[in-house]
């Protein structure tokens, strides 16, 4: 590369001034000068012509040696503002990051801009010890201008004695919310940073973050030692993003596919909780053409590298992941992401859904919502101290009430954040695009404001709902705000339109939370006013995320609950003759719900039909066929068109559990020993082994019943069954008597079944 004169005498004097101590004077000059041209290397090293909002700000104020927070959403351009200075000032800048995939990610960006391998490098857990002293021998040699190590790693006493020997640039936190327990990913070794850099040499430090609150800002900077760093703070408004909450039902995998067939080919993220939830979805998209594929930290670090880099490149559409997955991946076009539960706090929603659309183009943000979640989530943090409890339920309560309001998420996600959305409507969100009418609460607030007065300002709002209401809790006797004048002044309304009240008030400013103090609600000075005199004040009701009934395809007895009552008549009567021809009872063949779903579902071929519930591929195979022309005969003749979001495969469930039963009955081990190896009791071991079979996979448990039941009992019942035009036990239990017991005649079913439809 050629370097012309002036290029060489600049950044000659720029070392100089960093390496001499007595010019700090001069070193701030010279960089904090707004004449400094900073696009030149912006062009050269990253190719941009122009700096994006605070950057060129930020990057002068670390140039000049200051220590500088950063708050900038994702998508802003957070890591240029470590990585151009750090190629510009003498020695090593030290990053500390707290994900190998992120690191890798982010040295591998660096290395392509520079053309040098030796530019950019990380130590971490996955690098072996030769790669470790390459890693040193480029750092003594001057070639490493960025370092990427993990907290864990910093810590170790042979790379703080190692560290000691280098010129330290400046350290930069990367992810610093990870520091604060009133951030999400919340990691107790960040607190070691700042007694770490002490101990390796004090250098100016940059701590940057996409997510905090006044609180999590105040945490940062105070375990951090930079209560006087320069503190730089972008918008949190990202207009590109639409936000949409729904209801999580039981069908909420067959929602998941119909949006993702609605945005053929887009790149996506879901987010689980579970890394089981994970690995099962993935397995579920898979399964119905979509090319996804699981990512979590459970997975060794060869596969998670090659998940992301597949996503990355394009080679796969939609990654199925636990919070590990995104954080710092350089992916601009995510055109959606869907979180499958909801996550722990509002940071690391607003940190996840920010992976969408960082090109500024289409980003869709979908989020499911169930109370029933809510509750697990309380439910798992039963036994962590009580501290950690009260912040992390104070964190599930701000996300249950963004999911919950009715108000412009935007501007409730910004207000969140301690910034200001002017407009009522910001046109890209699932409430603004659908408001709720609005009714007039001037008088509902102005109680609201007198109870939040009457008990001190000294309670959260479930309390003050509590007295609005005139609830007698014992919480309420206790502080004797029973006997207050306004105690039920708001009974009228239930606790529900309260919270909407209570949300809302928050939004205008009449209220504040203090958040560290778990949620206790203040007045504010406008509060005050309002309620000396009231204006006009409007609110909408919440949504309802009631969890639904899940939607009943099929069921037995009674009327039939067939979409196409035609077809199922059709489908009967086919099995009428088939059972005619085959000299079985119709029931062998396919149950009535089985019916029931392909007159719902109208599978066309084998394949198809095996996603019907009580079809396994056994039985598919054997008599599905006929099933399958009718069907598709039906479907031509009457012009149906058959709903592609229906066409839903499932996956087994415990499928390890009945590939065990099967292997354990393949080695004639006794059906109870099984039982007891799998910790179930007999009759779960029954109601799994009926799964199999009546799925259409044979079994041969004759050398059980040979041990354990008389031959006369058996045949009697297998001949029952043979005549029978049910196989429902209670009608053979009728049938046969109190001679033969509910076991024996599942046994000799399970039999039957097998021998008869298999």
């Amino acid at each position: 590369m050629i370097i012309c004169k002036y290029e060489v005498t600049f950044y000659n004097f720029v070392i100089y001034m960093c390496v001499k101590p007595e010019f700090d004077f001069y070193r701030e000059t010279i960089f904090m000068d707004e004449k400094l041209n900073l696009t030149e290397p912006l062009k050269r090293y990253f190719g941009f012509d122009t700096f994006k909002g605070d950057q060129e700000a930020i990057i002068r104020n670390v140039l000049a040696g200051k220590d500088t927070f950063v708050l900038m959403p994702t998508g802003g351009g957070k890591s240029l503002c470590y990585q151009l200075p750090s190629l510009l000032m003498e020695g090593t800048a030290i990053v500390i990051s707290p994900l190998i995939a992120l690191m890798k990610n982010q040295v591998d960006a660096i290395r392509q801009v520079c053309n040098d391998e030796g530019v950019a490098h990380f130590i971490n857990s996955s690098l072996n010890k030769s790669a470790i002293d390459q890693v040193k021998a480029d750092i003594l040699e001057g070639k490493t201008k960025l370092l990427y190590v993990a907290p864990e790693s910093l810590t170790k006493e042979e790379n703080v004695d190692f560290l000691r020997q280098v010129k330290i640039s400046f350290y930069a936190v990367d992810e610093a919310h990870c520091i604060s327990e009133w951030g999400h990913d919340f990691r107790p070794e960040y607190r070691r940073i700042r007694p770490i850099i002490n101990e390796i040499g004090k250098a100016p430090l940059i701590a940057l973050t996409a997510t905090a609150t006044d609180k999590v800002r105040g945490d940062i900077k105070k375990n951090l030692g930079m209560i006087d760093a320069v503190e730089f703070k972008s918008s949190f408004n990202r207009p590109n993003l639409y936000y949409e909450v729904r209801n999580k039902t039981k069908n909420v995998d067959k929602d998941i596919i119909k949006f993702i067939r609605q945005h053929p080919g887009k790149s996506g993220i879901i987010y689980c909780l579970s890394r089981k939830k994970v690995e099962e979805l993935a397995e579920i998209l898979r399964a119905n053409n979509i090319n996804a594929r699981a990512y979590h930290a459970g997975m060794d670090t060869v596969t998670r590298t090659q998940t992301q880099d597949d996503f990355i490149m394009e080679r796969i559409d939609v990654i199925v992941a636990t919070i590990a997955f995104g954080m710092g991946i350089d992916k601009p076009d995510v055109r959606f992401v869907i979180h499958y539960d909801i996550p722990k706090s509002l940071e690391g929603y607003y940190q996840e859904t920010g992976r969408a659309g960082r090109d500024e183009g289409e980003g869709l943000c979908i989020t499911f919502y169930t109370n029933k979640d809510l509750q697990k989530l309380e439910k798992f943090m039963e036994g962590k101290p009580v501290a950690e409890q009260d912040i992390g339920r104070q964190l599930l309560r701000e996300t249950a009430a963004y999911a919950e309001t009715s108000v412009c998420r935007r501007k409730f996600l910004l207000h969140y954040f301690g910034e200001n959305y002017d407009k009522d409507n910001c046109g890209n969100c699932d409430n603004c695009l659908h408001p709720k009418k609005k009714v007039e609460a001037k008088n509902e607030l102005k109680e609201l404001l007198e109870v939040v007065q009457a008990v001190k300002e000294n309670f959260k709002s479930d309390y003050v709902i509590d007295v609005l209401t005139g609830k007698e809790t014992d919480e309420v006797v206790a502080h004797k705000h029973d006997d207050l004048k306004c105690f039920g002044c708001g009974d009228e309304h239930d606790d529900k339109f309260w919270n909407a009240v209570i949300r809302q008030a928050l939004i205008a400013g009449y209220l504040e939370k203090e958040v560290e103090n778990y949620g206790l609600l203040k007045l504010t000075a406008q509060g005050r006013k309002f309620m000396k005199k009231p204006v006009s004040f409007q609110v909408s009701e919440d949504n309802d995320f009631d969890e639904e009934e899940e939607e009943v395809a099929v069921r037995s007895g009674g009327a039939t609950s067939a979409a196409d009552p035609a077809l199922f008549a059709m489908l009967k009567d086919l099995r009428k003759k088939m059972s005619k021809k085959l000299e079985v009872p119709p029931y062998v063949i396919f149950q009535d719900p089985s019916l029931e779903a392909m007159a719902t579902v109208y599978p066309i071929n084998v394949e198809e039909l095996q996603n019907i519930p009580g079809v396994g591929a056994g039985k598919a195979k054997r008599y599905g066929q006929e099933f399958c022309d009718l069907i598709r005969k039906h479907c031509e003749e009457n012009e149906i068109e058959r709903p592609e979001d229906l066409r839903v495969r499932t996956v087994a469930n415990k499928s390890k559990l009945k590939v065990s039963i099967i292997q354990s009955i393949d080695r004639k081990v006794a059906l109870d020993d099984i039982a007891s190896a799998k910790g179930i009791d007999f009759n779960e071991l029954l109601d799994e082994i009926e799964a199999i079979v009546y799925s259409g996979t044979k079994l041969n448990i004759d050398y059980f019943l040979e041990d354990v039941m008389d031959e006369d009992h058996l045949w009697d019942i297998y001949d029952y069954f043979k005549e029978s035009e049910t196989d429902k036990l209670s009608a053979a239990m009728d049938e046969l008597g109190d001679d033969y017991t509910e076991e024996e005649i599942r046994l000799v079913r399970i039999k039957f079944i097998s021998e008869m439809a298999n």
